[in-house]
């Protein structure tokens, strides 16, 4: 099973990327599971997000306490908060900024990569400059950095999953896809 953490902050998309990142799996014939964890606070309080993949059914119902890999809406949570608790060594960290990433003990332990799903989401119309919508942005560079889904099943979860700005959303996923860059 590989089991997913996404980290947020509520408005950016964290619950709807857990969705659409199981989704897509789910388009290359895995059983699947998304749900959140929020407080009563969710607009701009950190949120996290749980997806979990297996070749057989999903049978295990909490939240993800020791993570293979985490998806990073918001970079003020890592040195905020301790997100990395639990996360296997050698697992991905997929972050959206627009800066290096300088926390050597990331680098050490972690695979990380970083792409500026803000920009990307901005590029496409997604949301407002105060509170861009990076959802799909996300998952195509969680798909591009780790290489766990294919593109053309993202693209296919859009397509399902988002009501709105479709061809927006499906080309956000693709440049993120194309744009994610390596750390370590």
């Amino acid at each position: 099973m590989i089991e997913i953490r996404t980290h947020g902050r509520g408005g950016q998309g964290s619950v709807i990327a857990s969705e659409i990142l199981a989704d897509a799996f789910f388009h290359e014939g895995k059983f699947v599971q998304a749900f959140p964890a929020f407080g009563v606070e969710r607009r701009g309080a950190p949120v996290m997000a749980f997806t979990r993949v297996s070749d057989s059914e999903v049978r295990e119902r909490c939240q993800i306490y020791e993570p293979d890999h985490l998806i990073v809406l918001d970079p003020v949570l890592i040195e905020t908060v301790n997100i990395t608790e639990g996360l296997k060594d050698g697992g991905w960290i997929i972050i959206n900024t627009n800066k290096p990433v300088e926390n050597s003990n990331l680098t050490t332990r972690f695979h990380v990569a970083i792409v500026d799903a803000n920009r990307i989401a901005l590029d496409h119309g997604l949301g407002s400059r105060s509170a861009p919508i990076v959802n799909t942005s996300i998952v195509g560079a969680f798909a591009g950095a780790t290489k766990l889904v294919g593109l053309e099943a993202v693209k296919k979860a859009i397509d399902g999953f988002v009501p709105l700005k479709k061809e927006h959303n499906i080309q956000a996923a693709v440049d993120a896809y194309n744009g994610v860059q390596i750390v370590s």
